[in-house]
């Protein structure tokens, strides 16, 4: 690990920080926001997984294409999208990523290679499949990272994307960001292999579980994963072991409150943003500069988002199709 971190200079590690703290800030806000009703439907939330996000993101190129379920924010922002443009969209504003039509589970930002999120579990896999396999033609070298929960790993499409990908060496990374909760649901019940990256054997690609609340771990094997797929190799799943610190949606209490009360404070104690804090490789100062910069663009993203208009009722018949 050490000659591999070699190679991450202080800026990717400051990137690191920023990116991390960006989402968590972020969640915070539409977390206050949504307490004080004024987002529409319902939001997913994904404080505690920051690291997965990041570290993937951090070993894509610009061009480069996610895919993304609904718990999408992390994906989002680590892929760069506009908080501001994203907040507005949460809002129902006219001036978000969709004028205010797709809401939270369907952001989108082609622009940056951010495909979009879909509200059915387990979606976004074949439709990364569909993206990937037609950057082969094209021989553009671009590679998609597409995140999903340990729920979607238990549904059909699953088994079928991993098996086409397989086939075809899509230039596709599955990014499984098992958090231990598919809703209610706690692994444990739902899963009788210990780690999902096992299922991988069975459709002939590589598969690894690692630590999900250590940004550095993450980078190093997505960087892996994704310079195989940009030279030909070929898919590979890669199961991060994460936790979302609250409940699956709006403002519930994490599910694990209910199952095992100790889970959770144990898992605050591996909190992302401290783990990497406690490796000390940026100063106190350094922290501190990027902590404040944050704290602006995400104010800044609020007062945008705030301050937008909401769409006029006849922009609903605008932007579909009969």
């Amino acid at each position: 690990m050490v000659e591999e971190l070699s190679h991450i200079g202080k800026d990717k590690l400051k990137d690191f920080y920023k990116t991390m703290m960006k989402i968590r800030r972020f969640d915070d806000k539409v977390y206050e926001l949504c307490s004080r009703n004024m987002i529409p439907g319902t939001i997913h939330l994904g404080a505690g997984q920051e690291a997965v996000a990041t570290g993937v993101c951090a070993a894509l190129r610009n061009d480069d294409f996610i895919k993304c379920s609904h718990r999408n924010h992390g994906p989002f922002i680590a892929k760069g999208a506009d908080l501001g443009l994203m907040l507005a969209e949460i809002l129902g504003k006219r001036t978000g990523y969709c004028k205010g039509k797709g809401g939270t589970l369907h952001l989108a930002d082609f622009s940056r290679g951010i495909l979009g999120s879909e509200g059915i579990v387990g979606a976004a896999m074949p439709i990364a499949v569909g993206a990937a396999l037609s950057a082969k033609p094209r021989k553009t070298g671009q590679v998609v990272a597409c995140f999903f929960g340990d729920g979607a790993s238990n549904t059909g499409t699953f088994g079928e994307s991993l098996n086409l990908a397989a086939i075809w060496k899509a230039p596709v990374i599955f990014i499984c960001e098992n958090n231990l909760y598919a809703y209610s649901t706690p692994y444990s019940a739902a899963f009788a292999v210990k780690d999902i990256s096992d299922r991988a054997a069975g459709y002939g690609l590589p598969g690894m579980t690692l630590d999900g609340m250590d940004v550095l771990k993450v980078h190093v094997a997505a960087s892996e994963a994704v310079d195989r797929a940009r030279k030909g190799g070929g898919p590979t799943l890669i199961e991060c072991k994460t936790y979302r610190f609250r409940g699956h949606s709006r403002l519930k209490s994490h599910e694990s409150k209910l199952f095992f009360p100790c889970e959770y404070e144990e898992w605050r104690k591996r909190d992302p943003i401290g783990t990497f804090r406690g490796k000390g490789l940026l100063e106190e100062s350094e922290i501190e500069e990027i902590e404040k910069e944050v704290e602006d663009l995400v104010e800044d993203a609020v007062r945008f988002a705030v301050e937008s208009p909401y769409p006029h009722p006849e922009e609903a018949l605008e932007d579909v199709y009969p």
